[in-house]
Parts: structure tokens; C-alpha cells; sequence
């Protein structure tokens, strides 16, 4: 162990021990009592100021979660709080909803949109207000959102004297790592702050085997299986300090400071069977993975609110990010003889600026009108490196600054109109023009998108108190290309060496700095009954129409980085798309939703969501013609139990997806296996102000299947299957307030 590590243990040692010794050298604490909310009289005045009463009363279709629900479950990550939402999957730390991939879901930090290289796992809840989720694009923020928009509000300066710790550690199949967060929180006078800060370590591992069939280097059969054991493990933190001052009576100065830095050291071993052709270069692999990513956001906010109801709101912001890593490759051949270093190294530096205003006002009776603008600026330099033993394998690439520059404008108007006590109405106007400037060897290249986006959403209560809701809206959406896609700078596979040729499966990749962003038009209906205690049943279906879809195409291609033609990805606009869903979601106490079964004192609360989606590309045939990523169906469901005989609750959560199938393009198809995965949670609640909470994440975890095939244009089939081990993971919290 280097002393760097050493240090950082020993930290990390003495962290837990002075945490957990605050915690527990507390006075006694008080002898359990029974949860008031048990009461059924305490129920209806609960749920008028509850999450779902605020999602009631919202204008446009959006779910809330606040800090009341993530309390109540005490997560220790931003993910599984996600995972219980209805329509929304979260992969590698980022969030999916309706079943689309990355990049159509928007996810935006304080309204505006989360830093390059941001993770859900990285976030802890503690440092979270409420999670806002629309499934409708709205005109305040940004219409990058085909399948909807998740906006995580950080921890807002308190009303009174606040300050909670949290300590604990996790477990996943290697040593534990530790996690701990402190939350300090005050008022003096005008003034008021937040000072959240969180330290966390993350260890586990992984075995993965993959079987590939291609060609090898000669161009003859090749028939191969591996086998990855690896170890992940790294550390860092996250502090969000937020403060807000009262100038004036209607005159508010707000500070918001977002940091976060994470350092990973990764290592593992990859040995290859040769079935069938050429060996490749090395079949006994060591490698070794280190990396850093930070980011630091700042912003102030200037609030004038005045006594006609009129409002203004202006933001500036800026924010610089890094990300490094460097890989280092040892591999021996079949003989044990050592026949390849080699070294990948990346550098992305990226930094912005941004102005935000809104101005509001009532307009006659039953208007609210809003104007408001946002400009942004952003800078990004990319540099990489690949080297095998001694040899640059980018050619001219190698080690080359790839700059990019991107300028976001936009305006918009919007309206909230109550037109009659059970129709509302949401109108909305959004002009958005996206400027990406961008410079490597090939050249200076720029290429500019404007996108207007019409909004209406329409609301009626069937009910005079707004119980039974019915909900209409019709939108337009857009995806941008990622940066990374129109960068011309070329990803090479290294499965095969630069001096021959690669197979079609196997492609390098290239960005296309001539993509356009895809455009949507969407239909969204929803009915929505609150029931009396809190409860909920909801059932929606929406139609999204895709025009410009961007996928990547593979073609053999002459190269300026190999003597030899290769087979390079290359991301293009080519066809429409339709995607179409219906979900379906119900929460709510036992004893409401099924009072035949439960008594209505009853402390067991159930939830369960149900989303079968459908998609097809034109151009592409049947039957499996889906959006990539987009699974046919998901079903999540949970219950959580509070005994009346001690202060304990007690809860599980179930999400599925099943196997399927996407015809990517007429040659190459790709096969997802079922993911499924098991939560559960105890937390024993020893004073008002003391909890433990227990969980295990990912219990009955099964191996991750992927497959992909491509009839080759030799009409051969090329296949490489994968599978990954599921491992669960085990966690134990303490928490106390001071």
C-alpha cells in the first residue's frame, strides 16, 4: 500500500470513529414512541402538504420528491431513490426515462444542466431539497428533453438551526468503504446558509466473459473467449454550500457553490482462449486504470419580488470541469513471453459561463405571464493519447488538442391561464439556437441548429377539489448530438493493432461534426386521482414522433490513422422514429388502496408502476426495429412496514426489465438480457433524532447478458457475447440531529 493510500485509510479510520463517537455519546435516548402519523386522523392533514398534494396543484404533469421522501427511506444514494420512480431506470448512474438511452432524458442540477462527467452515485441524498421529474418539456428550462426532464434542487438555506451527520459503509465483495456526511445549517438575521459536505469511498469487483466471432488480423475465422476479473475502488467528495441573504423586504441575494472531485484506481487481469485463428498480441493481460474528475459550479441570483405579484430573476453562473486518466496494459502471449506495454492517457478540460432571467407578472385576473432568456458559453479541450510498445497507434492524432465551442441562446414567453375553477391551461413559446465551433487536423468546421418549440399543456379537474385530474399537453422536444460525437478526433479498437486491418464488428469510431440535433413532437394524455389520505392512481400514455435520428453507421473506410482500410462507426442523421407507452402508477397506504384487506391504521404503504413502451424506426425492418435502449416493458414495485410494537421500518423494492432485441440496422442487431434487482431496507429509529438504517442493494443479483451480431458484408456472421456477474451491495448508515 503506497503512503498516499496509507494517509487516506487512516483518514477515513478516524472519520468513522469520531463520527460514530458524536453520534452515540449523545444523552439517552428517549423510549420509543409510536409514529403520529399512524393516526388516521393525522393523514388527510399530511397529505394536503405532502409531495403529491404539490404534484396536484403543478400546472404541468411532474412528480416531486422531497426531502419528506427521502427521509422516509434514509437511501444513501441518489440512484435508488430514482429507481422507485415510475418510469425511470437508471443505468451506470445515469437516469433513463420512458426506456430511452442517454441523452434523451435531460438532467439538470439547480435548472441547469448537470456537469460534464456527473453521477447519480456521486450525489448523496443528504445534500439533495427534492427531485423534480416532468415528463413534458416546459419553456423555463431547456427542450432537450424527448422523454422528460429530472431536476435535482440542492439543499436550500434553512429557516432554523440545522445540523444532522451521517456515517456509514458499504460492502461489495471487497473491503468496505466509508461514507460520511455533514449537514450545517443557520440563520442570522437576513442572512442564512447551508453547508453540506459529503466524503465517500466506493470498492467492489467484477468477472466478466466474452466469446467473439470475427476475423483476425489475416483475414481468416477467428473464434475467441476471455475471461475479466477486475477491482474498482476510489473516493472523494461532494460540497454544495448555499446561501441566502434578505437585502430588502422583496429583495433577495442567493449563493449557490456546487464542488465534487473523484479519484478512481481500478486494476484486473484478462486471459484469452484462442479457438479458432491468428492469436492476438497478448492473451494474458494486467492492467491498471487511475483517473481524477472534478467539477466546481458557482452562481449568484438576484430575486426582486414586488407587492403587485410581479417578480424578477436574474442568474450568472460559471463552472470548470477536468477529467484525467491514464491505463496501463501488460501482456504476455500464449508462452508467457511479455509482447505488449501500452498506455492510453486522456486529458478533458471543459469550462462556461451562463446569464439567466425570468420576469413574471399576473396579467388580468387569471394569467400569469413569464418572459425570460438564458445564454451560455461553453469550452472544451480534449487530448489523447494511445501508445503500444513504443508505437503511437492515433497516428497525427496523438496527443492533439481537439478544441470545441459551443453557444447556447435561447428566449421565451409562457403562460398560466386558469380559464374556469376546473380548466387550466399552460402555453408556451421557446427559441433555442445551438453554435458548435470546432478545430482539430481536419480543420476549423462550425455548424449551427435553431430549434422553436411550441408548448400547450391543458388541465381539468373532474372534481371541484382537484382530485381527479385529466392532463393533455402537446410539445416539441429536441436531442443535441453529445460533443463527443462531432468530434473528429477517431477511438481506435484495440482489440486490433493500427498496422492491419480490424474486423467489421470491431470498428474504430469517429465523430461527425455535421450532426444536427433530432427533433420530436409529442402527445402526452394522463388521468391522475388523489385519493383522501395521500394516496395515488395514475394511468398515461404518450406518442413521440423522432425526425433526424441519429445512430452510427459502419463502413470500410481508407484512414489517415492505418496504412490499411478499417472498419470506422460514424454517427449520422438517418431516418424518423415513433415511440409510443403507456404507464401506469399507484401508490398510497394499504388500508386506502385496499381497505377490504387492511385497516385503515394499517402503517404499510405499497407502490408499484407498470411502463410498456413500443418503437420503430423507418427504413429498418421488423419486428425488433425499437429505439436502442428502449425495452418493451418495466414494472417496479414496493411496500414498506412501520411495527407498532417497536420504532422500526422495514421495506423491499423489486425492479424488472425483460430480455429483448433491437434491429440496429439492417445488418448488426443487438440482445439485452433481463435485469432485475432486489432492495431492501430496515431502519430502527432509536430517539427523534437518532436512526440506524440497514440495507442490501441488488440482492438476487443475476449476470448481465449482452449480445451483438452483424452479418458481415462478406455474408458471414460476426457475434460478441457478454457477460458480466451481478454482485449485490450492503450498507449500514447512522444519523443523528444535533
Amino acid at each position: 500500500m503506497t503512503q498516499a493510500r496509507l494517509a487516506r485509510a487512516q483518514w477515513w479510520v478516524v472519520l468513522v470513529a469520531l463520527g460514530t463517537g458524536t453520534a452515540l455519546a449523545q444523552e439517552p435516548p428517549e423510549p420509543p414512541t409510536r409514529p403520529e402519523a399512524d393516526a388516521p386522523q393525522r393523514v388527510e392533514v399530511k397529505g394536503e402538504n405532502s409531495d403529491t398534494a404539490q404534484r396536484r396543484r403543478e400546472s404541468v404533469a411532474k412528480q416531486i420528491y422531497g426531502r419528506e421522501e427521502i427521509d422516509k427511506y434514509a437511501d444513501t444514494s441518489l440512484s435508488d431513490v430514482l429507481k422507485r420512480l415510475p418510469g425511470v431506470n437508471v443505468s451506470g448512474g445515469s437516469p433513463r426515462m420512458r426506456g430511452l438511452g442517454a441523452g434523451y432524458t435531460q438532467v439538470l442540477v439547480n435548472g441547469e444542466p448537470a456537469p460534464p462527467g456527473f453521477s447519480l452515485d456521486n450525489l448523496p441524498p443528504s445534500q439533495v431539497e427534492r427531485i423534480e421529474v416532468s415528463k413534458g418539456p416546459t419553456a423555463e428550462h431547456s427542450a432537450q428533453a424527448v422523454a422528460g426532464t429530472i431536476n435535482i434542487i440542492l439543499r436550500e438555506a434553512p429557516r432554523k438551526r440545522q445540523l444532522e451527520l451521517r456515517v456509514g459503509a458499504g460492502y461489495m465483495k471487497f473491503r468496505p468503504g466509508p461514507n460520511a456526511s455533514l449537514t450545517y445549517g443557520d440563520r442570522q438575521g437576513a442572512l442564512s446558509w447551508t453547508l453540506p459536505l459529503s466524503l465517500y469511498q466506493w470498492k467492489g469487483g467484477h468477472i466478466t466473459e466474452s466469446e467473439r466471432v470475427a476475423r483476425d488480423g489475416l483475414n481468416a475465422p477467428l473464434h475467441t473467449t476471455s475471461t475479466q476479473d477486475g477491482r474498482f475502488a476510489g473516493d472523494g467528495f461532494s460540497f454544495s454550500p448555499r446561501l441566502a441573504w434578505q437585502l430588502a423586504p422583496g429583495y433577495t441575494l442567493n449563493g449557490q457553490v456546487f464542488a465534487q472531485r473523484n479519484q478512481f484506481d481500478n486494476d484486473g487481469r484478462t486471459t484469452t482462449s484462442v479457438l479458432q485463428g491468428q492469436p492476438p498480441l497478448s492473451v494474458d493481460d494486467r492492467y491498471t486504470n487511475r483517473g481524477e474528475w472534478r467539477n466546481l459550479r458557482g452562481s449568484l441570483q438576484w430575486v426582486r419580488r414586488d407587492d403587485d405579484g410581479s417578480s424578477l430573476d436574474a442568474k450568472l453562473g460559471a463552472q470548470a470541469s477536468r477529467s484525467f486518466f491514464r491505463t496501463d496494459v501488460d501482456g504476455n502471449d500464449a508462452a508467457g513471453q511479455h509482447t505488449l506495454t501500452r498506455q492510453v492517457t486522456g486529458d478533458n478540460r471543459e469550462h462556461g459561463a451562463s446569464s439567466s432571467g425570468k420576469y413574471a407578472r399576473p396579467l388580468w385576473e387569471h394569467h400569469s405571464l413569464a418572459l425570460g432568456w438564458d445564454v451560455e458559453q461553453r469550452q472544451r479541450i480534449e487530448t489523447r493519447s494511445l501508445i503500444d510498445n513504443g508505437v503511437s497507434q492515433l497516428g497525427g492524432f496523438d496527443g492533439e488538442p481537439f478544441q470545441a465551442h459551443i453557444l447556447l441562446t435561447a428566449a421565451y414567453v409562457q403562460d398560466e391561464w386558469e380559464i374556469s375553477p376546473q380548466w387550466s391551461t399552460y402555453l408556451g413559446l421557446r427559441s433555442e439556437r445551438i453554435t458548435t465551433t470546432s478545430q482539430g487536423s481536419d480543420g476549423r468546421l462550425q455548424s449551427a441548429a435553431k430549434v422553436f418549440t411550441p408548448l400547450w399543456h391543458l388541465n381539468y379537474k373532474l372534481d371541484p377539489k382537484g382530485r381527479d385530474l385529466v392532463r393533455a399537453s402537446l410539445t416539441r422536444s429536441y436531442k443535441a448530438p453529445e460533443l463527443s460525437a462531432m468530434l473528429g478526433r477517431p477511438n481506435i479498437n484495440t482489440a486490433y493493432p493500427v498496422s492491419g486491418p480490424n474486423s467489421e464488428i470491431s470498428p474504430d469510431s469517429v465523430g461527425n461534426p455535421s450532426l444536427q440535433p433530432e427533433l420530436a413532437t409529442g402527445l402526452d394524455v394522463a388521468f391522475e386521482k388523489y385519493l383522501a389520505g395521500g394516496g395515488m392512481v395514475s394511468v398515461s400514455a404518450f406518442h413521440r414522433r423522432i425526425t433526424g435520428l441519429i445512430r452510427k453507421e459502419v463502413s470500410l473506410r481508407t484512414v489517415p490513422w492505418s496504412s490499411q482500410q478499417r472498419w470506422v462507426a460514424m454517427p449520422v442523421n438517418l431516418a424518423a422514429a415513433t415511440s409510443t407507452g403507456i404507464e401506469l402508477e399507484v401508490k398510497g397506504r394499504a388500508g386506502e388502496l385496499m381497505p377490504d384487506w387492511f385497516a385503515p391504521t394499517t402503517a404499510l404503504n405499497l407502490r408499484a408502476a407498470l411502463s410498456v413502451y413500443t418503437s420503430a424506426v423507418d427504413g429498418i425492418a421488423g419486428p425488433d426495429n425499437r429505439l436502442e435502449s428502449q425495452q418493451p416493458w418495466s414494472l417496479t414495485l414496493g411496500a414498506d412496514h412501520a411495527l407498532k410494537a417497536m420504532p422500526l421500518t422495514y421495506g423491499v423494492g423489486v425492479a424488472s426489465t425483460p430480455t429483448y432485441s433491437v434491429q440496429q440496422t439492417a445488418a448488426q442487431r443487438a440482445w439485452q438480457g433481463q435485469v432485475t434487482s432486489v432492495d431492501v431496507f430496515a431502519l430502527w429509529a432509536f430517539s427523534k433524532q437518532t436512526n440506524v438504517r440497514l440495507a442490501a442493494n441488488n440482492l438476487l443479483a443475476p449476470d448481465t447478458l449482452n449480445r451483438t451480431e452483424v452479418m458481415a458484408s462478406a455474408g458471414e456472421l460476426q457475434s460478441t457475447d457478454t457477460r458480466r456477474s451481478g454482485l449485490p451491495h450492503f450498507s449500514a448508515t447512522i444519523s443523528h440531529n444535533f
